[in-house]
């Protein structure tokens, strides 16, 4: 059978990252952001009949036994419980921030609400190489650029974090203990999904309009 154009080809997966919950790692939804080039709140937007927010929880669900929200508990508590940012207004390294604060487990995976297309598959299989390498920050790269708000982090990175916030240096990659950072190559992402595509985010109306059509053309 012929796929869809831009459709995700969904490869088989060894058993050894099969899809089960995992009660040593928290999921949270980084829900939080401006949304400014969006022009609305990109986490209430509906695609395929489910609004982002909903969507990411859902993924999540499958592979973490708890899932929070990263946001305002006013514009998102009726999706769950939500941990707002104890420094605000300093991007997703402060949503990571809140995430480790709050978790009660020793690893945290932290992904951005407007990544549709990233599967819980591949989740699954982060989460599995974080555990097996005892990482601090375990993420994709993609180009030569690291996906920060799509990694696994250890209770280890919560003072790295706080030290950085309160010394006003927000970015979130320079952060990353090198020796303590493993990255996930763009070959190892293949087994799942063409990279570009499994990380396309929706910043503006003319991504939103493309994920949607990319969804009506293929069957999840």
């Amino acid at each position: 059978m012929a796929l869809a154009k831009n459709s995700i080809l969904r490869v088989s997966v060894s058993p050894w990252w099969i899809l089960k919950k995992h009660s040593e790692v928290t999921g949270f939804v980084l829900a939080g952001g401006k949304s400014s080039r969006m022009g609305t709140d990109k986490a209430l937007l509906f695609l395929n009949g489910v609004s982002l927010l909903q969507q990411t929880r859902t993924i999540l669900e499958q592979v973490c036994e708890k899932v929070f929200i990263l946001g305002s508990r006013q514009l998102y508590g009726a999706y769950g419980e939500c941990y707002e940012d104890l420094y605000a207004n300093c991007g997703p390294l402060s949503g990571i921030h809140a995430a480790l604060l709050n978790s009660s487990t020793p690893y945290s995976l932290v992904t951005a609400v407007d990544t549709p297309f990233v599967s819980a598959e591949f989740f699954s299989y982060m989460i599995g190489r974080a555990l097996d390498a005892s990482a601090i920050v375990t993420a994709p790269r993609i180009g030569g650029v690291v996906q920060p708000a799509c990694a696994v982090f250890s209770r280890a990175f919560l003072p790295i974090a706080e030290a950085a916030l309160k010394s006003g240096k927000y970015k979130v990659e320079p952060t990353f203990p090198p020796e303590r950072t493993l990255l996930i190559s763009e070959a190892e992402l293949a087994r799942f999904a063409k990279a570009a595509d499994m990380f396309e985010n929706l910043n503006t109306p003319e991504d939103f309009e493309r994920a949607r059509k990319r969804f009506s053309g293929q069957q999840l």
